[in-house]
């Protein structure tokens, strides 16, 4: 069996503000030593990029364009509307109020949105 991802986690200097725009954004119980349990799907896609070389966690919504208006409106940034990679997925880049860079992709039931 591959090894699987069992732990991440997102850093900066205001840990109550992260806490604040994650909970807000996407309606994580976040407890108060800033742990959280995010539901997964049975497994997690990866790709190994050469470009760019910055890391994103990727959070699966239902509408990546109302997502990204209460990401702004929680301070955090858009890198990227709401985009299409032909006939493979629709997602948005983001960084939240401490600059890391993250990203959305959109889930119809649960599953990738293939166009």
């Amino acid at each position: 069996m591959a090894a699987p991802i069992v732990f991440f986690d997102i850093a900066g200097p205001n840990d109550q503000a992260l806490v604040d725009f994650y909970a807000s954004v996407f309606d994580w119980d976040i407890g108060s030593d800033n742990q959280f349990y995010v539901t997964q799907r049975s497994e997690i896609r990866g790709a190994i990029r050469k470009d760019p070389t910055e890391k994103r966690i990727y959070i699966g919504v239902p509408d990546v364009s109302d997502c990204l208006s209460r990401i702004v409106a929680a301070g955090g940034t858009i890198d990227a509307p709401r985009f299409e990679v032909q006939g493979v997925v629709v997602l948005g880049l983001f960084r939240d109020p401490a600059g890391n860079p993250m990203g959305l992709v959109e889930l119809d039931s649960e599953h990738l949105r293939i166009p």
